[in-house]
């Protein structure tokens, strides 16, 4: 009877798991649909149309500033996403491996700020930015984001798993920080450090309130603002272009969910542990 009991729900859960994977992936498959079909169809409603073309994809290369948006969201993402590694990863090493005052109150105010929406925030920045003269700048996409709270506290749990001893040997040693820090423990956090990596990336990537107050122009326009430029309120918008410009900007976002998935499942598991 169990063993019955568990087939049912075994297949009940596969059900559902199906239904919702079915309601997730239908906006999807629709969005990269139409991005083959001329924008009189997607007009008309004629959504199954037997006009498919690569046409959309020509001319949003041809007739918008896509790749900039693109190129200009690499080189974000990327800065950003290096400095993160950087400044989480040594801050974490503090947090764990350096005796000073204060030391838990500090970390306390830096879990205190995940608490904060980043709505809160924009106001601040921006005045900050705009005093700096950093606006429509590269800059002022990546200072507001030099580190992140969550970045050193998932670091932080997974040093926190190297044994005590290892610390002990390396100071009888003579191993310095920094050597310890770029040879044991850096090699230690490999995972947690992808998942960091991957995260902070595709954080970067989907950015869209902040580039929309800060950047004005094509030039440093990263691609979540760019495709809100692609939309016109006073002409007739071309919806196939549009969809094939968005169906180009998922690409990357898939690439990195695809290659760092397993990682990211291994780093917040590891990261949870203490």
């Amino acid at each position: 009877m169990e063993e019955v009991m568990s087939k049912k729900e075994r297949i009940s859960r596969y059900v559902v798991l199906c239904l919702l994977s079915v309601f997730i992936l239908t906006p999807f498959v629709l969005g990269l649909w139409t991005s083959f079909l001329p924008t009189a169809d997607i007009s008309s409603g004629s959504l199954f149309s037997t006009h498919i073309s690569l046409d959309n994809y020509v001319n949003a290369m041809k007739n918008t500033a896509i790749i900039r948006y693109l190129l200009n969201s690499l080189v974000i993402s990327v800065l950003t996403t290096a400095f993160q590694l950087i400044f989480c990863s040594m801050s974490a090493y503090a947090f764990v491996f350096l005796k000073f005052r204060g030391r838990n109150f500090l970390f306390g105010l830096f879990l205190a700020t995940m608490m904060l929406p980043f709505e809160a925030e924009v106001i601040p920045n921006f005045a900050t930015m705009r005093q700096l003269n950093l606006l429509n700048t590269y800059s002022v996409m990546v200072v507001p984001f030099l580190t992140s709270a969550f970045g050193t506290f998932m670091l932080r749990q997974n040093f926190k798993q190297i044994p005590a001893e290892l610390k002990e040997a390396s100071d009888v040693c003579g191993l310095s920080h920094w050597k310890f820090y770029t040879k044991v423990t850096l090699p230690y956090a490999k995972i947690s450090l992808l998942t960091l990596a991957s995260y902070s990336f595709l954080s970067s990537w989907n950015q869209y309130l902040w580039p929309m107050l800060t950047t004005f122009s094509d030039k440093y326009r990263p691609v979540q603002d760019g495709l809100r430029q692609l939309q016109s309120q006073e002409t007739f918008n071309d919806w196939g272009m549009i969809q094939a410009s968005a169906a180009i900007v998922v690409i990357p976002t898939l690439i990195v969910l695809f290659i760092g998935q397993k990682s990211f499942k291994s780093g917040i598991n590891e990261g949870a542990v203490k």
